[in-house]
């Protein structure tokens, strides 16, 4: 397969410890975490020791000033491993974002040290039971009182919702004015009226701890607004372009995992008195299977560049989401087949990787709603 040349030899060094990382630290003991619900937080401060939190956060926060490319590394060694539990990638490469880009000095001072060291485990909170996809629809709301707000509502399917010690709620500040009376703000846990629900039982990605969060009559100072009022739809609609990237990252980290267990597997295992390899069908397939792989692999590391030279567009990020995502399913798909009757069995991983991707089609935007995108950008 062709060499990626998008990474340098200093990003080939954080690889080497990314992967001894979540070969020694994370993949031994995932299964456990995954009968469990949750990694535990003695993993988030060993991630931050070695650097593998927020490593693209400023020197001038206590980070050591990489490009994104550095968090790629990390989600792509994760997801060698197939460990989907640890939720890094939100954290460094979606909720820093919004920090760094629209918090205040004081804010950032606050919260970014403590996100690289592992300290503080973050989160955000869009979704809500009656609002998914459509974030214009959300009832959570915040309302000015004094110098601060009050904060009412409830979200439902946050990544690292039990764990985190604080969260980017978004909010209503206007509710006459859809999308533009959209507000975010940062909201600490242990203020009275914030409680964590239960963790969600999953299909998959068992090892995430995902939540319930609500908010009665929560009051939050003015400093807990994120950036501007009512410019919070804005903010999202900025920052989603790499949160879907990161997801199409994923996605082929775990496409590749899929083939490189499955060419393991077939080599040893026989049928009829024969190497699987030596059956045509087994073959063509990984062939296939190869090829959309590398295929999948070239578009993201070209949308990586366009990302790391600020060309990335609304758009092309949308198609690198769905198809990487796409492709992901049916790749795991057909390598779970050739695994046979253990390709069923939850101790293998391809089984466990199988069940993961399927969620990776519909969070951060749904397949649909990428598809839909795409088409505007297409027809304006």
């Amino acid at each position: 397969m062709l060499a990626r040349s998008i990474f340098s030899e200093e990003h080939e060094l954080f690889r080497n410890a990314a992967r001894r990382f979540a070969e020694t630290e994370v993949l031994p003991h995932h299964h456990e975490w995954e009968k469990a619900g949750v990694v535990p937080r003695e993993l988030w401060s060993k991630a931050g020791e070695v650097g593998l939190l927020c490593p693209d956060a400023p020197e001038d926060y206590g980070g050591v000033g990489g490009d994104f490319l550095f968090n790629v590394i990390v989600s792509e060694e994760l997801g060698r491993v197939g460990a989907s539990g640890p939720g890094f990638s939100l954290h460094s490469d979606i909720v820093l974002p919004y920090i760094l880009h629209y918090g205040s000095d004081a804010q950032k001072k606050r919260w970014v040290p403590k996100m690289i060291s592992g300290e503080v485990i973050t989160a955000i909170a869009m979704t809500e039971p009656g609002a998914g996809s459509d974030l214009q629809g959300i009832k959570t709301s915040a309302v000015r009182d004094g110098d601060g707000y009050v904060l009412n509502g409830s979200k439902t399917f946050i990544t690292n919702g039990g764990l985190c010690d604080m969260v980017i709620v978004v909010a209503k500040t206007d509710p006459t004015k859809g999308a533009r009376g959209i507000s975010l703000f940062l909201v600490e846990d242990g203020l009275e009226g914030f409680t964590k629900g239960r963790n969600l039982e999953k299909i998959g990605m068992k090892a995430q701890d995902t939540s319930e969060l609500f908010f009665e009559n929560v009051r939050l100072p003015a400093d807990a607004l994120l950036g501007d009022e009512n410019a919070g739809f804005m903010y999202l609609m900025t920052e989603l372009a790499q949160e879907r990237l990161s997801v199409a990252v994923i996605a082929m980290a775990s496409a590749e995992a899929a083939l490189r267990w499955t060419v393991e597997y077939v080599k040893e295992r026989e049928a009829f008195g024969k190497s699987l390899t030596k059956f045509q069908n087994t073959r063509f397939k990984l062939a296939e299977v190869a090829t959309t792989v590398q295929v999948g692999r070239s578009f993201v590391d070209r949308c990586l560049v366009a990302h790391g030279e600020g060309k990335l567009d609304i758009p092309t990020a949308a198609m690198a989401k769905m198809w990487a995502t796409e492709a992901q399913g049916e790749v795991i798909d057909t390598c779970l087949q050739l695994f046979g009757g253990y390709g069923y069995m939850s101790e293998y991983p391809i089984a466990r990787a199988w069940i993961d991707a399927r969620v990776q089609r519909i969070y951060a935007g749904t397949s649909e709603i990428m598809k839909e995108l795409i088409a505007r950008s297409l027809l304006a």
